[in-house]
Formats: C-alpha cells, structure tokens, sequence
C-alpha cells in the first residue's frame, strides 16, 4: 500500500503538476491521499489515473534505497512529512526510474508485488483533492 502511494503521488504530479499528497493516511485495507487542488477530478481524470498507477505496477519496477546526506535532500525534496528529529542521513525509496522520495515506511520489492490499485472515491473541499484507494491482490 504503501508503494503505491508513491506511484500514485507520481502519477497526480505528472498529470496534474499538483506535487505531492501534503497528508496521507496509508492502511493495509485501504488509503487517503490529500492534494492541494482546484476541482474534482472527471470520472475521465480518475480512470487515466488508475490506468497510469497500475501501468506502473505492471511494469515490475525495482524499489530500492538510498541513504543521502540531509543537506542533500532538503535540496532535492520536500521533507515536511517527514517525523521531527535530528537527522544526518535521509532514506530515499526509488519506484525504478518513476518516482523517488524520502520515506520512512515499508516497501515492496518490486512493483508487480502491489496487486490492482483502484480508486474507491474522491472528493473536493476547500483547495483539496482527497483520493481514497484500496489494493487488489
């Protein structure tokens, strides 16, 4: 699940160049994410969505990580989810060439072990764009 909020968080930014979800709730049965956003998304908008995350899954990406200096990653990302602390390392989780992010949580190996990602419902409210999802295995 957790994989594949990343794959989803790819996808919104290239579509929609709405950056990353900026609050997330991520679940064994089922996930949130929240976007900084102008509309609801078209029942078009949300099956070219799905098609694009599980393209992705498809694929069979490797996810890797990488460990990189915290001055290196306050450059090349956004670290506001990430839990207070010191720290001197940043772990960065790589969904093959699609998506690289820092995080903290557990990850598949590889994409093809995510199982069918659909969007169960989606809303809009005040500036965001909430996507709720579940995962087929």
């Amino acid at each position: 699940m957790h994989t594949a909020e990343h794959i989803l968080n790819g996808t919104m930014d290239r579509l929609f160049d709405c950056g990353r979800c900026f609050s997330a709730h991520i679940e064994r049965k089922k996930s949130k994410c929240d976007y900084h956003f102008d509309r609801v998304l078209t029942p078009d908008e949300m099956e070219q969505v799905v098609s694009e995350v599980n393209a992705v899954i498809q694929s069979d990406l490797s996810v890797t990580e990488k460990f990189i200096p915290f001055a290196d990653a306050e450059n090349q990302f956004n670290l506001d989810r990430l839990p207070e602390g010191n720290f001197s390392e940043i772990r960065i989780v790589h969904v093959g060439d699609y998506d690289a992010c820092p995080c903290i949580g557990p990850h598949v190996s590889k994409t093809s072990d995510i199982g069918t990602f659909r969007i169960t419902t989606s809303d809009f409210k005040d500036g965001v764009l909430r996507i709720r999802f579940k995962l087929k295995r």
